[in-house]
């Protein structure tokens, strides 16, 4: 028996097979990483230390199709790209109905520009929306150490003011008491909010499995202290050849500066490593966009999402 869609002129088997997902282990790393190593996304979202952190509170799950890296998001209810070669738009929509066949959402998230601008028969079977608030933010790494230039001068103001302010801080590598002085730090944020925050609570979550398995995932960071009271801290990765993701980042809003001392320092570190940072999503919260926005990054990388419409 066969289906027949609609534009498609493609008939596919009524019984499509159903795909086996699964949760992320420490020992799937080296074939997920060759993947990103290959075919090089851009996106953070394919880093496999960020996929093991947050697939609990995202609901991620992840297999094998043809060749690709298949991972499923159930909270947001869509699967990111296939990280592979490019599946071309009826292969895509083939997928798309296993999925929904599966009981599972049949669109797409993280598809980048050039997939768009490559297949232009995508809106048979699609509708493509262009998604801002999962843009992510890069920065030139030399540019962030200098802060030249009027639009950096009250973060340069910042700075100074903290280390005068605190002329005892000092910076440490995240390790040992300053991982658990960390963790206890990103706690005592959740303590200190109005109201809660589910987002806020799953952003724990994800912190506390990368301190659980730091080194295993190959993380780094590091920790700004005033006396012996860490005030913040920041968690990174090599996200590409090129370029260092930014995980986490925390820090007391009562040492006035230290979110400034903290983007400095990291930037400071990982001069040497690499060329680019990736900030992440400001995910549509105004406030972030604007911090995010007022160190003047070189470049959005803003995805696009598939809709499946037959």
């Amino acid at each position: 028996m066969t289906i027949t869609m609609d534009r498609a002129e493609l008939q596919v088997p009524h019984k499509l097979e159903v795909l086996k997902f699964n949760r992320f282990a420490l020992n799937d790393q080296k074939l997920i990483s060759t993947h990103v190593e290959t075919f090089k996304p851009l996106s953070c979202e394919y880093n496999f230390s960020n996929l093991f952190a947050w697939q609990y509170a995202c609901k991620l799950f992840w297999t094998i199709y043809h060749d690709r890296i298949l991972i499923y998001d159930g909270v947001s209810k869509c699967a990111f790209m296939p990280l592979g070669e490019d599946l071309c738009p009826k292969e895509l929509m083939i997928l798309s109905l296993k999925l929904k066949y599966m009981g599972l959402s049949p669109d797409f998230s993280l598809v980048s520009s050039e997939y768009i601008k490559k297949y232009s028969d995508l809106e048979k079977y699609y509708i493509v929306k262009k998604e801002r608030d999962n843009s992510e933010y890069i920065y030139d790494v030399e540019a962030l150490c200098e802060l030249k230039g009027i639009k950096l001068h009250k973060k340069r103001n910042l700075i100074s003011q903290f280390k005068r302010t605190y002329s005892d801080f000092e910076v440490h590598e995240l390790k040992d008491k300053y991982r658990y002085k960390a963790l206890e730090l990103a706690q005592n944020l959740i303590k200190q909010r109005k109201y809660p925050s589910i987002t806020i609570d799953h952003e724990f979550s994800a912190i506390k499995i990368s301190f659980d398995n730091f080194d295993e995932l190959g993380l780094h960071g590091l920790a700004i202290t005033v006396g012996s009271r860490l005030v913040a801290f920041c968690v990174f990765s090599r996200l590409c050849p090129l370029t260092y993701d930014i995980q986490f980042e925390k820090f007391d809003a009562n040492f006035k500066g230290a979110a400034q001392v903290i983007n400095h320092e990291t930037a400071k570190y990982l001069r040497k490593k690499c060329q680019y940072l990736n900030r992440e999503q400001d995910l549509g919260i105004a406030g972030l966009r604007q911090a995010k926005m007022s160190y003047d990054p070189v470049n959005l990388i803003t995805p696009y999402s598939l809709v499946f419409t037959l």
